[in-house]
């Protein structure tokens, strides 16, 4: 149970970090992030693209979403379906509506889909070697314990730290994308 109660403070600690981020600082860092994931040559080649939809202070993914669909490959969104997630295909934003924790979620006539060639992953903090740590409700590490994706975070440098408690049900991500750098998590493991 220490793990838990060492992630959680974690977890508030980098939220709250992330939160004192202004609105235009954030937009500045997410199109930087944006520049860098196209960096990546297994996410350019990638023809279908689950996503997020932000909340919060969570990197600004829409800019990312929307060019993804102008160069006409697929975007998927996560929709909740109990203790789960599924991925569903979104046209457009109007796809979406309002969802599980007051998230904007594909609408339950897009099609679903989980058989993705990369995946997004929202992040709260994470380690050089690809230890992430989500919002604690464990909707990811399920879903990629299920599915094997190739997984990239997108997360602000100041989300970045050395060590991240790692549980057994922990899914490793294997890019890591900030406003700096990009790291392969395979070459730091």
């Amino acid at each position: 149970m220490k793990d838990n109660s060492e992630k959680a403070s974690l977890r508030k600690l980098l939220l709250e970090k992330r939160d004192a981020t202004s609105f235009d600082l954030m937009n500045i860092l997410a199109k930087s992030i944006q520049k860098k994931l196209k960096k990546i040559e297994s996410y350019r080649q990638a023809q279908k693209i689950g996503a997020y939809y932000p909340i919060g202070s969570e990197v600004h993914t829409q800019d990312i979403i929307q060019e993804v669909l102008s160069e006409g490959k697929q975007v998927f969104l996560p929709k909740v379906i109990g203790k789960n997630i599924e991925f569903r295909k979104i046209e457009s934003f109007s796809n979406l509506e309002n969802g599980s924790f007051d998230i904007m979620e594909p609408k339950e006539e897009c099609p679903k889909d989980n058989k993705l060639d990369i995946l997004l992953v929202p992040t709260v903090g994470i380690s050089p070697k690809g230890v992430r740590l989500g919002y604690g409700h464990g909707f990811y590490d399920r879903f990629l314990a299920e599915n094997k994706i190739e997984t990239i975070s997108l997360i602000f440098e100041k989300q970045i730290i050395k060590n991240i408690p790692r549980s057994d049900h922990d899914v490793t991500i294997d890019w890591i994308v900030s406003e700096d750098r990009i790291i392969d998590t395979s070459k730091v493991r």
